[in-house]
């Protein structure tokens, strides 16, 4: 970072199925909690911006930053960013460059997702937005088909077993038992995993993160100062469809972003003591784990077969927290926040992808 970037507030609505909440009333909860935990008021904030994906089809609604900026007082300047379910990276990525620029010097990030009101084959649908319209589509692969194929091929290439795999869903729920913001908070024995219905071969469908209602909202700052700061916020892109890519089983754009965030916070994959990667399958997290350099190719599952100093998801992950898209890569940095404040370690990770990892944000705290 060219200049500190305090994380100056942070506040989010518990994630799940709100029948009673429109996209504004799950923005407005967020923003009021961010702003009352802030060092701050309302008024300090110059500049808003919003990760969304799916207004336009859950909720007929566009126009998003004029929404959140109308939720404050003096109605700052506001834009959406949209990057799939890496949209809250790159929201965040975009106002760290505003505050980097000097164009902004206190900046609210929100983001929302209002997505159980409408049927799952109309959600499904508006998901493959993040794929490919021409490659992927057309063949009839949804999200689960692609992560199935990522998954046997994985499994094929490395061996692992189905009893192995149920590891990864397991902890993360064991984990969500004590997150009252986490939508589901239920411990589920490993054997379990595989025996819910099968959705997309290998994958069951508690390998899979649900469909979620939810908003996240942080107050970043380089005036308001505080013992938690973003040391490094990159982003890094990969090609849109798998069918384009020498391997399936490794995201090119998790080992970029990965590589220039620990350059620019200066530091080594071992000094993370807190992470939190998205697990939108889990499959993706053996390979978000092996990406960042935590495992070696095949062998991030022995992070799950034992603990270590480093804490994997302590939230529950998208697996477990709910995954209402474009929140999440924002839930995450007040997740890693948390951890930090309350273990008193320097560094936690936040890793967010988009599609089947097009587009990748890796955000690093450090906490004074």
């Amino acid at each position: 970072m060219r200049s500190p970037i305090y994380l100056t507030g942070t506040g989010q609505t518990r994630f799940g199925e709100h029948w009673d909440m429109s996209i504004k009333d799950l923005m407005e909860e967020a923003i009021d909690s961010a702003i009352e935990s802030a060092q701050c008021t309302a008024l300090d904030i110059d500049m808003v911006v919003v990760a969304n994906m799916l207004g336009e089809v859950a909720s007929d609604q566009a126009h998003l930053g004029a929404m959140a900026a109308s939720l404050l007082p003096h109605h700052p300047p506001a834009l959406r960013a949209e990057a799939a379910c890496a949209s809250g990276s790159v929201a965040l990525h975009t106002a760290c460059a505003l505050l980097e620029s000097g164009k902004a010097e206190t900046v609210l990030v929100i983001g929302v997702e209002k997505m159980t009101d409408i049927s799952p084959a109309k959600i499904a649908a508006g998901l493959m937005g993040a794929a490919d319209a021409e490659k992927d589509a057309p063949s009839g692969l949804t999200f689960p088909g692609i992560f199935g194929l990522i998954a046997s091929r994985y499994m094929h290439e490395f061996n692992l077993t189905r009893e192995q795999l149920n590891l990864v869903s397991a902890r993360h729920h064991e984990n969500a038992m004590s997150n009252p913001f986490a939508q589901f908070r239920k411990e589920i024995p490993a054997e379990a995993i595989s025996m819910s219905p099968k959705v997309a071969d290998p994958l069951c469908m508690l390998d899979c993160s649900p469909i979620s209602d939810g908003a996240a909202a942080v107050i970043l700052s380089t005036k308001k100062e505080n013992p938690i700061r973003i040391a490094a916020s990159q982003l890094a892109t990969d090609t849109l469809s798998i069918t384009d890519r020498p391997t399936i089983t490794s995201f090119a754009a998790t080992k970029d972003a990965m590589a220039a965030a620990l350059e620019e916070a200066g530091i080594n994959q071992s000094d993370i003591d807190h992470l939190e990667l998205h697990d939108c399958f889990s499959i993706a997290a053996l390979i978000s784990l092996e990406d960042m350099g935590f495992a070696n190719p095949g062998e991030g599952i022995s992070l799950y077969e034992k603990k270590g100093k480093m804490t994997i998801n302590q939230s529950g992950g998208l697996k477990a927290c709910g995954h209402p898209v474009a929140a999440t890569g924002i839930k995450q940095i007040i997740d890693i926040s948390k951890q930090m404040k309350r273990s008193g370690r320097t560094y936690g990770l936040a890793h967010n992808f988009g599609g089947a990892a097009a587009t990748c944000g890796v955000h690093i705290l450090s906490h004074a």
